[in-house]
């Protein structure tokens, strides 16, 4: 069973509304993008804008949750697969592990990255 916030995420990006996804970061969300330093930003702001180019670039894009663990200390490790068809027409896959570090009032507030395109 996921945590709520993971399925809400999922489900938030499945429904293709930025806005809906950027609901479930905190105002001062913190993104780590150890693959990509200069990559990582602050804010929910920020998360709502990366999501409405990412919906514009791959307009079918669909989240799934390949598998998810977690620990004592309410870290989540959570695998995420995400097919879709690029704009162009060319198939794309964004794929990899995220990390949730911290939860506050029910949303994220720190996350750690490391999704990529794999297609």
């Amino acid at each position: 069973m996921l945590p709520v916030q993971v399925e809400r995420l999922r489900d938030a990006i499945n429904s293709h509304d930025a806005a809906r996804v950027a609901d479930c970061f905190t105002e001062n969300y913190q993104c780590e993008m150890p693959m990509h330093p200069s990559r990582g930003f602050t804010g929910r702001a920020r998360v709502r804008e990366n999501y409405q180019a990412l919906f514009a670039r791959v307009p079918d894009l669909r989240a799934t949750v390949l598998r998810s663990v977690q620990d004592e200390s309410a870290v989540w490790w959570t695998e995420w697969e995400m097919p879709g068809t690029s704009d162009e027409g060319t198939p794309s896959v964004i794929a990899g592990v995220v990390i949730i570090l911290s939860v506050v009032d029910e949303r994220i507030e720190h996350t750690r990255f490391y999704l990529d395109a794999v297609s």
